[in-house]
């Protein structure tokens, strides 16, 4: 999601849900009810091409459905909820432990590559 670069210069990123989740939420609560792109832009308060990245990205996790120009959250409510758990869990973890951090990971990372990866 992008930010305006005077929130990047001063650090004051934004903290709330990320827009596959607003998307996501916003379905799940109107799940009796199929939108166009721009509805959901609009009722989550965003720009219709940034709705509809998510939307997109969704899909190809069947966690969203679409025809035509409509859009609707996937019949398998299990599988959005499971996507929703494991999305929430990973955060919780990366807020716990930081996350990895890349050049401590390199730091430690053996020099040679692991036997699976050698050719041989």
């Amino acid at each position: 999601m992008p930010v305006r670069i005077e929130e990047f210069e001063t650090g004051e990123l934004p903290n709330g849900p990320s827009v596959p989740e607003q998307v996501l939420t916003y379905l799940y609560t109107n799940r009796d009810n199929a939108f166009t792109r721009s509805e959901i832009a609009t009722g989550i308060d965003e720009d219709p091409n940034t709705a509809g990245t998510a939307l997109s990205r969704l899909k190809q996790r069947n966690l969203v459905r679409h025809k035509g120009k409509y859009w609707a959250i996937a019949e398998d409510l299990d599988r959005v909820r499971d996507a929703y758990d494991l999305h929430a869990i990973t955060e919780r973890l990366d807020e716990e432990d930081e996350g990895i951090n890349p050049d401590e990971w390199d730091a430690v990372a053996p020099d040679e590559p692991h036997p699976s990866e050698r050719d041989g």
